[in-house]
């Protein structure tokens, strides 16, 4: 089995080091309480600081399956008419990882009471690295701690590289509604290394996402927000449709579909939460694999913890800036 595995991550890897083919977005299940990540024109919207921090395991048992972390960190600044913010992240595939440091500023504008429209623009750096005593290819030799892979497009020490980054984004928010659109990586920036024999470039992909949230009460003590999350590079395409359910105003869980027809099913998540206290909120979610791997690993595991201040910051509020309490 582990042979078995170790064949599927090298297909994995060796997919993403063809030339001119690039980093992938990393993957959450909980983007719904999120949205900064993706979204650099959320920035703010939560009305005060709030800081998030995400861990995420995917593909249990499977050897060298993706290990992601990311911590973001958002407030509304009156002062400047927007937001201001900060986003890290730290994404592991086997032997390559991604590490990303993001700024960002957005305009805000009230379109109406408690209606509210975001245009965004972040940038910062991404480091690329590529481990190549990590990687084994199917011709290639290794014996007595010789590595040769016998591939010229696979380095045989660590290599990396930086690059900027250019994210761009919309977002409106009302009490009942949640719309936005978001482009990553607008910069045609490139990675490069040497292997033995080649030269081998590694250009961004130019990622695209899009949300649509709708949220309303059932009953006194309940709520339901469905979501609809959309990713593509233009090539492929990824749909994720959920829907939360909010008790009390305290307790939440609820479920995603990954993929719509055979080609881009993924899995389905269950998630749940709960308001710890005013400032703190706590997520988990369990992704059970649908997909052709899910033969070679156990699911994957995602936690996320937000503090929000609850404060004002940056000067007086010259209106109640959306916050909604019943979700996030």
């Amino acid at each position: 089995m582990k042979d078995f595995c170790s064949k599927i991550l090298f297909l994995l890897i060796l997919g993403s080091f063809q030339p001119c083919f690039a980093q992938q977005p990393a993957q959450y299940s909980l983007y719904m309480l999120n949205p900064y990540n993706f979204n650099v024109a959320y920035a703010g919207l939560d009305e005060s600081l709030s800081v998030t921090g995400v861990f995420r395991k995917q593909w249990v048992a499977l050897d060298g399956s993706p290990i992601t972390q990311d911590f973001n960190a958002h407030l509304p600044w009156y002062f400047l008419s927007g937001g201001l913010g900060l986003d890290v992240e730290n994404d592991i595939l086997g032997a390559e990882r991604n590490t990303r440091v993001s700024f960002s500023y957005n305009y805000v504008r009230e379109l109406r009471k408690s209606a509210f429209f975001s245009v965004g623009m972040g940038g910062g750096i991404l480091q690329k690295s590529l481990d190549g005593t990590k990687l084994r290819a199917p011709e290639g030799t290794y014996q007595s701690g010789t590595i040769n892979h016998n591939d010229d497009l696979l380095p045989l020490t660590k290599v990396s590289g930086i690059a900027p980054t250019l994210n761009f984004g919309v977002y409106y928010k009302s009490k009942t509604i949640e719309a936005g659109f978001s482009a990553n990586n607008l910069i045609p920036a490139s990675f490069t290394y040497e292997t033995t024999n080649n030269t081998v470039n590694i250009d961004q992909v130019r990622s695209y996402f899009f949300i649509f949230a709708y949220d309303f009460e059932v009953g006194n003590r309940f709520a339901v927000k469905p979501s609809v999350f959309v990713k593509s590079d233009a090539i492929q395409t990824q749909a994720e449709l959920s829907a939360v359910l909010k008790y009390n105003e305290k307790i939440f869980g609820g479920s995603s579909l990954r993929g719509y027809n055979n080609n881009t099913i993924d899995a389905v998540v269950f998630l749940a939460g709960m308001h710890v206290t005013d400032n703190i909120t706590v997520a988990y979610s369990y992704d059970l694999s649908l997909s052709p791997l899910k033969v070679v690993n156990k699911g994957s595991h995602e936690i996320m913890i937000n503090y929000n201040l609850r404060k004002e910051i940056g000067g007086s509020v010259p209106t109640k800036v959306i916050y909604n309490p019943r979700f996030y």
